[in-house]
């Protein structure tokens, strides 16, 4: 079965998957171990500076074990959870865009030569990852991601061998975040396709064990590699209950319509409102997982016989972004907040055909005036006198 596009654009499929296991505490370690036997540096969530971020992991026991996070507009907290679950966090300020299009990246290398210059070539290899805990928002933000970056004649090759190598371990969502609003997104809080293995955590008085579904050969090649055990009506059923408890606690909701909504509404005096709070800091697109706005430096050394042009995250929150000849098209606070807000959620999909949003809420969270997407949304509904 396969479900298509949701109200936002945002394909959130499901794949059948004929494969379906029970790995317990020993064959997740397992399923670490094969991974980094198979050549995959492993990336998954670790506790530091009281956050949950992205990092090189090597056993379970790197995971943030038995913690759980606090988070509303401006605010996050980690916190204790559960005792010995390993995903029960939502998500954090980092996401898998560091390292499928890192944020400082060097694309090209020259040196000086008798008749002019030459391009050195990379002799640099990234080893293969394997993405562990990816949340269903996430591994939507990756084929959003994939849509500007990873296709077309003007493919980012780097990107695009990050991406075919990446191995993705999807987590299942067991709870969601007052910021979560990934349901009315439709992506989210059950993993759709692209994963290789998709696990959900199973954990009470009696067991912890995690359901695995296949999403691909390779996924599968993997799991044949492990000490498991068939899945049975009762796993499943825990498995849906997990997800759909995650649903029902949504903490906020985007507005049906958004993409005309924002279209209709260019001159709204909302968009001065929101700026009177807004720091032009540039938090919410570095903690956003689609973001790919970037900026080129060139450097040379002291000699000028060695050059590097490098590619660096931007944001269209600072003024300096849109500067051409004659100075910076957008310098008022409103209306960067409003090309952000509208290319995300409207122009995104005429570019695209998808949201550039996936309702992970992290904008929301990492705003330090606490400013939420969802809001300002529903505010300018409420003077809207269009139609459509």
């Amino acid at each position: 079965m396969v479900r298509h596009l949701g109200a936002y654009g945002v394909k959130n499929m499901i794949t059948q998957t004929t494969t379906k296991a029970v790995l317990d505490e020993a064959g997740f370690k397992a399923l670490l171990a094969a991974l980094a036997k198979d050549g995959y540096q492993l990336i998954g969530p670790h506790a530091r500076d009281g956050a949950v971020v992205y990092e090189p992991i090597s056993s379970p026991e790197d995971l943030p074990i038995g913690k759980s996070d606090e988070q509303e507009g401006g605010k996050y907290r980690l916190v204790d959870g559960t005792s010995g679950a390993y995903f029960e966090y939502v998500v954090g300020p980092t996401s898998w865009k560091k390292y499928l299009f890192p944020p400082r990246q060097k694309v090209l290398e020259a040196k000086r030569e008798k008749d002019g210059f030459s391009i050195v070539e990379s002799t640099e290899k990234e080893p293969p990852y394997a993405f562990i805990g990816v949340r269903a928002c996430e591994l939507a933000a990756i084929q959003i991601q994939d849509k500007v970056l990873n296709s077309g004649d003007n493919a980012d090759s780097g990107y695009s061998a990050r991406r075919a190598n990446a191995f993705i371990v999807a987590v299942n969502c067991s709870r969601a975040a007052k910021t979560c609003f990934c349901d009315s997104m439709k992506t989210g809080p059950n993993v759709g396709a692209g994963y290789d293995l998709a696990l959900t955590e199973l954990l009470d008085k009696k067991r912890h064990e995690f359901l695995v579904e296949v999403g691909s050969a390779r996924g599968e090649a993997i799991l044949n590699k492990l000490p498991k055990r068939e899945s049975v009506g009762e796993d499943i059923r825990a498995a849906k209950a997990v997800v759909e408890n995650a649903r029902s606690h949504m903490g906020r909701a985007m507005i049906p319509g958004v993409a005309s909504l924002l279209k209709r509404n260019l001159e709204s005096p909302r968009w001065a409102e929101v700026a009177k709070r807004c720091l032009s800091c540039g938090n919410c697109t570095m903690a956003c997982p689609t973001c790919f706005c970037n900026t080129v430096e060139d450097v040379t050394d002291l000699s000028g016989d060695h050059a590097e042009r490098w590619r660096l995250w931007d944001s269209c929150f600072s003024v300096d972004f849109s500067y051409i000849h004659g100075g910076s098209i957008r310098k008022e606070g409103f209306s960067r907040y409003r090309q952000w807000m509208t290319h995300k959620l409207s122009s995104w999909l005429d570019q695209f055909g998808t949201s550039g949003c996936v309702g992970c809420g992290r904008c929301i969270t990492w705003c330090p005036v606490g400013i939420d997407i969802t809001e300002e949304a529903a505010e300018i509904k409420k003077t809207d006198k269009g139609v459509g």
